[in-house]
């Protein structure tokens, strides 16, 4: 396959689909969701339905300074962010602060004084600064169908946050959330999953970060019986999937762990080799 960025790249997709008869295409990874917003049209004429939301759509969330200023001008409560030289002389601590374009967590601090700002201004690439949200952190995963209305969405709490992922959560049938994701979706229009990030403050969510894509706890959404791949299945068939908004199991919870194997060579099929010893060992 040629680079996502290469201008062949949705030539060889469309060849590989025709070859392999596939019928849906759901991407994952950020740096794609754009150039299959682009395509959609394309890949559908080709009978090829693909459930990535519109380019203009996954610009905005791309850009975490775009994300919030478009929702707070359509009247969503969302963080109000500013690029990091447009702080204000004598801003309010606590501030956060990330970059403009980032993922994972990577790059994002709290910033409790002017010294932090200044250092994170100069650390963080493209950075951008938001409030300091304080209080219990949630992801709302939404699915929306090829015409972007939702079908399902699902509120999650973000117990334990490791690597910008959930390692321990519940679901949570609260029905702001619920009105929340669905204010997004509107303003927004998606296609196929997205997932978007808050925290409760003072009783009312906040919009800080949204992903038109999977999020990494839509494991703990599926469990809970809101199949997200088995409605995108149905959808890209033809099959009626009527909306399932707060039809989940609430207050189920996930925990995930590492673990680690212990194997000898034979085991793997491999040939035991005598050690290397190098210089003198005692």
């Amino acid at each position: 396959m040629p680079l996502s960025t290469a201008p062949d790249y949705v030539d060889a997709i469309l060849a590989i689909c025709e070859s392999e008869r596939v019928g849906l295409i759901v991407p994952t990874i950020d740096d794609e969701l754009e150039r299959f917003g682009a395509a959609a049209g394309r890949l559908s004429r080709h009978g090829i339905r693909v459930a990535a939301s519109p380019e203009s759509t996954s610009r905005i969330c791309r850009d975490k300074l775009a994300t919030c200023s478009h929702l707070r001008a359509a009247g969503v409560r969302a963080a109000e962010t500013v690029l990091a030289p447009d702080v204000p002389a004598a801003p309010r601590f606590p501030l956060f602060i990330k970059p403009r374009y980032g993922r994972g967590g990577v790059g994002a601090f709290p910033v409790r004084s002017p010294r932090e700002l200044a250092f994170f201004s100069e650390y963080v690439e493209t950075a951008v600064v938001q409030e300091y949200l304080e209080g219990p952190e949630f992801t709302i995963d939404v699915l929306c169908d090829f015409n972007h209305r939702p079908v399902a969405i699902v509120p999650r709490e973000r117990v334990v946050v490791r690597a910008g992922v959930s390692d321990r959560g519940r679901t949570v049938g609260d029905s702001s959330l619920i009105a929340l994701g669905e204010a997004v979706a509107d303003v927004l229009p998606f296609t196929g999953a997205a997932n978007v990030q808050c925290r409760v403050v003072d009783g009312t969510p906040c919009v800080f970060e949204i992903n038109p894509r999977f999020s990494g706890g839509i494991l703990l959404t599926i469990a809970a019986g809101a199949d997200f791949p088995r409605y995108l299945v149905d959808l890209a068939l033809g099959r009626p999937v009527p909306p399932r908004l707060g039809q989940f199991q609430t207050d189920l919870w996930m925990t995930s762990y590492e673990t680690a194997l212990f194997l000898e060579p034979n085991e793997l099929g491999m040939r035991r080799t005598p050690p290397i010893v190098v210089g003198d060992v005692a």
